[in-house]
């Protein structure tokens, strides 16, 4: 199973808003070539406006590890941002504590790199 990971905090309602609807279309694509697919931010944004709960990675962050922990690989796309998002560091992070693979995708969703496997300790 795959933890599809972007960059999503920002500021701007509208800029989280095409990173959901972005995701969402690589995970459908994903999903229609028969990969198993997880994508917390096609699951979470839309719980978050109707709860109005808040956006943050540090919110989400217990719920992202236990989706994590289920997951083979956690597959970063590459969206403007995401060397700089704290969500992306954490959830790369985490994946390294629980000896999960780290991938990388371009914008399109194609995998460009196959990067890191965690290790403990």
């Amino acid at each position: 199973m795959i933890y599809l990971a972007c960059p999503y905090s920002h500021e701007n309602d509208g800029v989280r808003e095409l990173r959901y609807e972005a995701i969402t279309i690589i995970a459908s694509l994903l999903i229609a070539k028969g990969e198993m697919v997880i994508s917390p931010i096609t699951h979470s944004h839309p719980i978050a406006k109707c709860g109005k709960l808040p956006t943050e990675w540090e919110y989400w962050k217990e719920f992202d590890r236990k989706l994590i922990s289920m997951c083979d690989y956690v597959d970063v796309v590459m969206f403007k941002g995401w060397e700089e998002s704290t969500g992306i560091k954490s959830e790369i992070m985490i994946a390294k504590e629980l000896v999960k693979s780290v991938r990388y995708r371009d914008g399109n969703g194609e995998l460009v790199k196959y990067a890191e496997i965690g290790r403990k300790g």
